[in-house]
């Protein structure tokens, strides 16, 4: 069969087949890839974005080697501490007696709702409406975990 070109595969829809089940697999997978680090991104947050958004709680935390409590307690290595225990604060009976460890999902409910996750804590902050802010957030603050 000369069709005028150059054709190393005969069209017998053999061909046609296997490209067609080799793209009904590859096509979810080159999707799955573009969107991966859109996911990633938005579930890890963004530490530099984080530090911009921390300065709304500085006037109060503190977080680095050399941080001690001011108006609130120092937040190094703050996921995985138990609430209410660093002895350089004195905290209110509320989270004194609150008796959870903070994880990043204790944290981000926190940071959104400080009243619902501890009544009668003493933190005067009503809490961030944004997602994005608190993924942020967590991100700058987990570069602070030893």
């Amino acid at each position: 069969m000369v069709t005028g070109h150059l054709n190393f595969y005969p069209h017998d829809g053999a061909n046609e087949l296997i490209t067609e089940r080799f793209m009904r697999v590859l096509t979810p997978i080159a999707l799955l890839l573009c969107v991966l680090p859109a996911f990633v991104q938005a579930a890890t947050g963004d530490p530099l974005a984080g530090r911009a958004a921390f300065a709304k709680c500085a006037s109060c935390h503190a977080v680095g080697p050399s941080a001690r409590a001011g108006f609130g307690p120092q937040l190094t290595n703050v996921i995985g501490r138990k609430a209410g225990s660093t002895a350089d604060f004195k905290y209110s009976p509320a989270m004194s007696a609150a008796g959870f460890t903070w994880t990043e999902d204790k944290l981000r409910a926190f940071l959104k709702a400080p009243s619902d996750v501890v009544p009668g804590n003493k933190m005067r902050f009503w809490g961030i409406g944004s997602d994005k802010q608190i993924d942020d957030i967590l991100a700058y603050l987990r570069t602070f975990q030893q």
